[in-house]
C-alpha cells in the first residue's frame, strides 16, 4: 500500500472514530439523563419521608402531650368534687375559705389546662395540613417513580448494550491508526471534546478559522493530515459532498 493509500486509510479510519466517539458521547450523555430521572424521584421520595418523620413526630408529642393535659383535667375535675364535698361538709368559716379557695385554684388550674390543649392544637394545625400535603405528594411521588422506573431501566439497559456494541466497534477501528497517530488523537479529543475537522474552502469547519493558504494548498494536493492553526485539531481536506462536522 503507498504512502498515499495509506493517509487515506488513516483519514477514514479518523472519521469512523470521530463518528463513533460523537455517538457513543451521546449515549453517555442519555444514560446519565435517564438515570438522573430515576435518581431526582428517589431523592424527592427520600425528602418526603423525612419531612414526612419530623412532622409526624412532632404530632405524635403534641397528643401526647395533650392527652396528658386531659388526663390533668379530669384528675381535677374529680378534685373540685371532693373539695365541693368539703365545702358542702364546712363548719367554720375558715374551713369553707379553705374549700372555697382550693375549688378556684383548682377551676384556674383546669383553665391553664384547657387553655394550653387549644393552644397545641393551634400551633399544630399547620403541621397536620403538612403531613396532608406531603403524605398526598409522596403518594404521587412514589406512583410516578413504580411507573417510570421499569420503563426507565429498561430503557437504560438498551442504552448500556449499544454502549457495549459501539466501544467494542471503536476497539476495531483503532487498530486501523498507526499508534502515534491514534494518541494524538485522544490528546486531542480530551482537551477539545473532538478531535477531527476538515477544510473545503480553507476555512476549518471545526473553529471557522481561514487555514494560512500554503496549508490549505498542501492539504488540497494529497491526502494528508495536519493540524488547525487555530483549534489546534487534525485536519485534512474533503470534497463538498463528503464533509462531515461530528460534534
Amino acid at each position: 500500500m503507498s504512502t498515499t493509500e495509506q493517509v487515506s486509510e488513516q483519514i477514514r479510519a479518523l472519521e469512523e472514530l470521530a463518528l463513533m466517539d460523537a455517538e457513543v458521547k451521546t449515549l453517555e450523555e442519555k444514560l446519565s439523563e435517564e438515570r438522573g430521572v430515576l435518581s431526582a424521584l428517589k431523592d424527592s421520595l427520600k425528602k418526603l419521608d423525612d419531612k414526612l418523620q419530623i412532622d409526624r413526630a412532632a404530632l405524635s408529642a403534641a397528643d401526647k402531650q395533650r392527652s396528658e393535659l386531659q388526663v390533668e383535667v379530669r384528675t381535677m375535675t374529680n378534685q373540685i368534687d371532693h373539695s365541693r364535698e368539703k365545702l358542702n361538709r364546712a363548719r367554720t368559716e375558715r374551713e369553707s375559705n379553705a374549700a372555697q379557695r382550693e375549688l378556684e385554684e383548682l377551676r384556674k388550674l383546669i383553665r391553664d389546662r384547657e387553655h394550653e390543649s387549644v393552644r397545641i392544637d393551634t400551633d399544630m394545625a399547620p403541621v397536620r395540613a403538612a403531613v396532608e400535603a406531603a403524605d398526598a405528594e409522596r403518594k404521587r411521588t412514589s406512583l410516578e417513580l413504580s411507573t417510570k422506573e421499569g420503563a426507565i431501566q429498561e430503557k437504560v439497559a438498551r442504552l448500556e448494550v449499544d454502549y457495549r456494541e459501539k466501544g467494542g466497534g471503536r476497539d476495531a477501528i483503532i487498530k486501523r491508526l498507526p499508534p502515534a497517530l491514534f494518541r494524538k488523537y485522544e490528546m486531542i479529543r480530551q482537551r477539545r471534546g473532538s478531535a477531527v475537522a476538515q477544510t473545503t474552502d480553507g476555512t476549518c469547519n471545526r473553529c471557522n478559522m481561514s487555514l494560512p493558504p500554503q496549508l490549505y494548498h498542501r492539504l488540497r494536493r494529497e491526502p494528508l493530515i495536519e493540524q488547525c492553526p487555530s483549534c489546534h485539531r487534525m485536519i485534512y481536506f474533503a470534497a463538498t459532498q463528503t464533509v462531515q462536522k461530528v460534534d
